[in-house]
């Protein structure tokens, strides 16, 4: 059977799933981003057990579809945004690619997402590759334009502008400093609920 698991975001994120369900005593095959397969449930365990070990690390189990579709988009954008997947097509804008990944109408997807997270799908996309730019910054092995490239901005400028009013620094300026603010991004999602960002960001 297969498990839909919240705020998984990262490969530690996946080892820690796979360790907790084998000491359950459970039998796990594959375990990507969001889900997790098992071989059965022994009838010593039950999925609220399941459930309450997952939230005691910071997950938790899905069970209802139209969350499971939420975590998906997550799932999908993390993919592309933060480890490169490379799924999304040359031509495609979030919006497309994620309709083409679903099969759902994008005005389906961002409506359900915003009232499932209390947050827009706009929003999440931009914090994502903001987080993604400040990794990269921090680096210092591309320049801005490859960055800008990389993440499917259509300028530089665009970069900088969206970079500045989400972080209040500039590019340049997060670069130099000496304390590099790095967030998780299981914490992406809930410190951006309460920020205005500037919209447009899957129409890009």
């Amino acid at each position: 059977m297969k498990l839909t698991i919240r705020n998984m975001v990262c490969d530690r994120c996946k080892r820690v799933v796979r360790e907790e369900l084998e000491k359950m005593g459970l039998t796990v095959g594959q375990v990507e981003l969001g889900e997790a397969e098992v071989a059965g449930l022994p009838q010593a365990i039950t999925l609220q057990q399941i459930r309450q070990m997952l939230q005691a690390n910071g997950f938790d189990l899905i069970d209802d579809r139209k969350q499971s579709l939420v975590e998906h988009m997550k799932v999908l954008l993390i993919n592309e945004i933060q480890h490169l997947k490379g799924e999304r097509l040359a031509t495609e804008n979030y919006s497309a690619f994620l309709e083409r990944k679903l099969g759902y109408e994008y005005s389906y997807l961002s409506g359900l997402f915003s009232a499932t997270e209390g947050l827009t799908l706009e929003k999440y996309i931009i914090a994502l590759k903001i987080e993604k730019v400040k990794e990269w910054l921090r680096y210092d092995e591309l320049t801005l334009s490859e960055i800008a490239w990389r993440l499917g901005y259509s300028s530089v400028q665009h970069l900088s502008n969206q970079f500045r009013h989400v972080t209040g620094q500039t590019p340049g300026q997060f670069r130099k400093a000496t304390h590099v603010e790095r967030r998780s991004l299981d914490a992406v999602l809930n410190e951006r609920k309460n920020e205005s960002g500037p919209p447009g960001g899957a129409k890009e």
